[in-house]
């Protein structure tokens, strides 16, 4: 058995309660922090200054409603198992990941290399080519349905600029944006996924945590259409649409 101390910085509990990373949660936390600052202070392990709580809030109400696309799969599970909220929840939650609704881990990542880099332009035309020469879309580049632009991302920046946030993140994707559409030879939209992960990363956010905002900013839209579901039913019909128009090509024995 290892010698290593285990330990954790995050939280201890006693007959007092809770201390949550050095602060009595009774005392100094239940009734005096909001929910977005307590998510901040409990992942990141400071209070954040209000114009970085602007921020928060800012990311956790763009992805809190993605559509019917992104509560089906919580429908249809709490339709299987309605004694199972939790499960129902989950299942939604699985759906945020590389290819849809969470790409800002991504954009992070290429963000921070680009702020890093001593010839920046360089760096983005490095990024771009190369997920062009593995035929790949590139993260936080490109949506169905907002062209030409996507008009959630000018106000998440804009949020972050009037929150006097330094700006190098921003400016990262801005240049990278440049770029892609010079190589691309047309303008691709600028995703709020990817405006996501810049004012994240402007608030000191490490860009391999940034999807779970997502998921914390998805969890009450869910809870949303499950509520509805159990209200307004709607899972059966549309598990009938699908049976109904999918045809099937297959052998016939």
């Amino acid at each position: 058995m290892s010698d290593k101390e285990l330990v954790s910085n995050l939280s201890t509990f006693d007959q007092n309660g809770a201390t949550i990373r050095g602060k009595s949660l009774v005392r100094d936390l239940i009734g005096e922090v909001s929910f977005s600052k307590m998510i901040y202070f409990y992942i990141l392990g400071k209070m954040p200054t209000p114009e970085e709580l602007s921020i928060v809030d800012a990311v956790l109400v763009t992805l809190m409603d993605h559509g019917m696309s992104g509560g089906l799969s919580a429908r249809m599970i709490y339709r299987s198992s309605p004694d199972s909220l939790q499960g129902a929840v989950a299942a939604g939650l699985l759906g945020m990941g590389s290819q849809f609704g969470g790409v800002m881990e991504q954009v992070g990542q290429y963000l921070d290399e680009i702020v890093k880099a001593s010839d920046q332009e360089d760096k983005a035309r490095e990024i771009v080519t190369q997920y062009r020469s593995r035929k790949k879309a590139l993260p936080g580049f490109g949506h169905n349905d907002f062209k030409p632009d996507d008009p959630r991302t000018p106000k998440l920046l804009a949020v972050a600029k009037n929150a006097n946030v330094k700006g190098d993140y921003i400016n990262a994707l801005l240049l990278m944006s440049k770029v892609v559409d010079e190589i691309v030879g047309k303008h691709l939209t600028i995703n709020a996924t990817a405006g996501i992960a810049a004012v994240l990363a402007e608030i000191g956010v490490p860009f391999k945590i940034m999807r779970g905002f997502s998921l914390i900013s998805r969890a009450p839209g869910l809870v949303g259409q499950i509520l509805e579901e159990q209200t307004n039913p709607i899972a059966g019909e549309l598990m009938q649409l699908v049976n109904d128009t999918v045809v099937y090509k297959g052998e016939i024995a």
